[in-house]
């Protein structure tokens, strides 16, 4: 039960702070806007509370002395994900803040980044707060005053790293992965998905039994010729 559970805040918190990372990236672009800067905070600030909580659930398990070694092992590479998607995190809060500062909104001055990228993030900010509609209702000088409260959250998710680190010790390369390098994206492809995949890779497969058919022909063909051309070469000689 208490695994799940970790599992369920540990998903959570990738999904947070993904959308979190794609609406960063749009800071200072044509995108960009007062709903951004206050999808920003919302987002960042739901990230923070999914940390705080993974933080306790985790911290309480691996300290438990009656919990046994394959479950250790689990909450410990639970923990490492943790520990990785806290450092995305805080990397990017300070790229936030550093585009915060360069691109103010009300600062006719400053050109924003042409990215090339059209359209609002209402979607990608709704997804991350698992709500159907996001509401406004930020003041009009969020994109300065916000810029102090996140410098602070920076400092507090640093801390919280810190403290990770003292009260519970993981070296990440004793931790081994239960799966190779990509699996979990192979395993979300849906049944339809995966069908079409099999179809188009066996047709694949049989183009390219073809193509080794018809190279070993011409091959051959040339082979005969060369053949036929250097015994013509000898007689006329």
């Amino acid at each position: 039960m208490v695994k799940e559970e970790c599992k369920a805040l540990l998903d959570a918190l990738n999904k947070v702070t993904a959308c979190y990372r794609h609406m960063v990236l749009t800071i200072g672009g044509t995108s960009d806007s007062q709903n951004l800067r206050e999808e920003l905070k919302k987002t960042r600030q739901k990230a923070q509370e999914l940390a705080v909580a993974n933080r306790n659930k985790l911290t309480t398990v691996l300290k438990d002395k009656t919990v046994s070694k394959e479950d250790k092992a689990e909450f410990e590479r639970l923990w490492v994900i943790f520990s990785t998607c806290l450092e995305i995190l805080e990397i990017d809060m300070r790229r936030a803040l550093e585009l915060g500062h360069e691109f103010p909104l009300n600062v006719p001055k400053k050109h924003l980044i042409q990215t090339g990228m059209s359209g609002g993030t209402s979607g990608v900010a709704a997804r991350a707060m698992s709500v159907q509609n996001m509401k406004y209702e930020a003041e009009h000088n969020i994109d300065v005053v916000d810029l102090k409260d996140l410098e602070n959250e920076i400092n507090q998710v640093g801390e919280m790293m810190y403290e990770m680190e003292m009260k519970v010790n993981v070296p990440q390369w004793t931790v081994e992965a239960k799966q190779d390098p990509g699996a979990e994206l192979k395993s979300t492809i849906s049944v339809g998905a995966s069908s079409i995949g099999m179809i188009s890779v066996e047709e694949n497969k049989s183009f390219c039994d073809i193509s080794k058919i018809l190279a070993g022909i011409i091959f051959s063909a040339v082979l005969i010729i060369a053949i036929v051309l250097a015994v013509c070469v000898v007689k006329l000689s």
